[in-house]
């Protein structure tokens, strides 16, 4: 028979950020001598320990692109189409690139009206003209700016075009661009085949985010969120995307974990999995997953989540990143640690990173941003954003991620509302790192491994959670404690 009254006397603690503070102990280094880099997954490193969450008002190609730029990463949203979804990691791997090697040509007998189209809907300024794999002319919007747009590309292009072999240094790749005030730079093999292109806006993109996340070819990192059923959308989006994310509410099933296994055999993409929240699920992960290059951890702990709500079933961001931690010790796995939800400071982060893990997962924030995909509106004289949960009812409506909640059943797990307008990714990114690195200098640490063996935990009261908060003073509207 069931030990009910054990049930109760063997209960945990599941604790949350709100409930603990960081205690301050003997340090040797200032806060901006802090280094904040770490691994997103087994094979990937990121400048800065922030990653957005895959829900269709957070991450679009826009926000993958500014945090990218900045250091982090962004995992593109499943709730759209297999297309859609390629589309836009294909954006955010074309947005710079050391050397592009998938470049977009034309042949010299298309109309310039074709021309056109592709420069629009490719967001780009120029096509090399081929013929039979070679080099022929090179047109650019200068070129085609105002003409008549039956002419043919040959009538316009420039014909004489500088080249470069393939295999050029950057540094000569600039002063041949310099030397011959050109902008694009085409790259042949000895017989005179494109076999890539250089450019000036990646080279000038490149020296203004040096703290760029970046893949081996010099292209922006990007990851996708994908469904463990779909193996489709898995296997195409492994052509393009540096990691894909198994995106379902709780991980820790038998259906899933099977499902999972044949993604994991057939993808080269680093694979994240989760969501999970105890020590037994990051556990099985471990013995029974082969390939697994990331936890994503926390169960209901996100802003417009419902699922505690709602089923009484959870586990905390704080309380299953130590649970995780402790298996990955445990079997000593190397295997990343994702912390996701609940995050609303650079000092929640610390406290993340402090139980073990490499990262944490972001919606609510980046979803006040420029870059999110949310629409803006005016409510009182403020601005704001759209912010719904994928477990919400209109984001289910869409049918595409409906496999992530409970959806199927027929049950809600996330809730929409709007949340108050922040600016540029680019500003909230250094206030979270600002704050993350002067949390880590009061506990002595130098850097995430070194926090994961200084940092101390301390319980808060009610009372204390109250006189740790700003108080007996009032604060005017737009005071950042939203």
């Amino acid at each position: 028979m069931p030990e009910f009254l054990n049930k109760i006397k063997n209960i945990e603690m599941a604790i949350t950020f709100r409930d603990v503070i960081l205690l301050p102990g003997w340090s040797e280094v200032d806060p901006k001598e802090v280094e904040v880099k770490t691994k997103a997954t087994k094979n990937y490193f990121i400048n800065v320990p922030f990653i957005s969450s895959p829900m269709d008002t957070v991450t679009e190609s826009e926000m993958a692109i500014a945090l990218a730029r900045q250091g982090g990463l962004g995992i593109l949203h499943r709730n759209c189409s297999i297309q859609e979804q390629i589309e836009m990691a294909e954006k955010v791997k074309r947005a710079e690139a050391t050397i592009i090697k998938d470049v977009y040509t034309i042949s010299p007998e298309e109309s310039i009206a074709t021309a056109l189209k592709i420069m629009k809907e490719k967001s780009i300024s120029g096509l090399p003209v081929v013929e039979d794999g070679k080099v022929v002319g090179i047109l650019t919007g200068r070129d085609v700016r105002f003409a008549d747009l039956s002419l043919k590309v040959k009538d316009l292009m420039t014909k004489n075009v500088i080249t470069a072999p393939y295999g050029i240094s950057i540094e000569e790749a600039k002063e041949i661009l310099h030397k011959h005030r050109i902008e694009k730079l085409p790259l042949v093999d000895e017989n005179g085949k494109l076999k890539g292109l250089i450019t000036v806006k990646d080279i000038l993109l490149r020296g203004r985010f040096p703290n760029a996340s970046r893949d081996g070819e010099g292209k922006l990192l990007c990851g996708a969120a994908i469904s463990p059923f779909d193996f489709e959308r898995a296997e195409k989006l492994d052509k393009v995307v540096d990691i894909l994310v198994i995106d379902v509410a709780h991980f820790h099933n038998s259906k899933v974990f099977n499902a999972t296994k044949k993604i994991l055999l057939n993808v080269s993409a680093d694979v994240v999995v989760g969501n999970i929240g105890t020590y037994k699920a990051a556990e099985d992960v471990i013995t029974k997953l082969d390939k697994v290059a990331g936890l994503r951890v926390g169960i209901g702990s996100g802003s417009i989540c419902t699922t505690t709500e709602v089923t009484k079933a959870g586990a905390p961001t704080l309380y299953a990143t130590a649970q995780a931690a402790e298996a990955v010790k445990d079997y000593n796995a190397k295997i990343p640690i994702i912390a996701d939800g609940g995050i609303r400071s650079g000092g929640d982060a610390a406290l993340a990173l402090a139980l073990g893990a490499s990262a944490v997962m972001i919606g609510n924030l980046f979803a006040r941003c420029k870059e999110a995909p949310g629409t803006l509106v005016a409510i009182g004289g403020r601005y704001y954003k759209q912010y719904r949960g994928m477990g919400s009812p209109s984001a289910m409506a869409k049918r595409f991620s409906i496999d992530r909640y409970s959806g199927a059943k027929g049950l809600a797990e996330g809730v929409e509302g709007w949340v108050p307008y922040k600016g540029e990714a680019e500003t909230l990114i250094q206030e979270l790192k600002a704050g993350l690195q002067a949390a880590m200098g009061y506990a002595g640490a130098r850097n995430i491994q070194d926090l994961w063996e200084k940092a101390k935990l301390a319980v808060l009261t009610s009372l204390g959670a109250q006189e740790a908060s700003p108080h007996d003073v009032l604060l005017p509207k737009g005071a950042g404690l939203e």
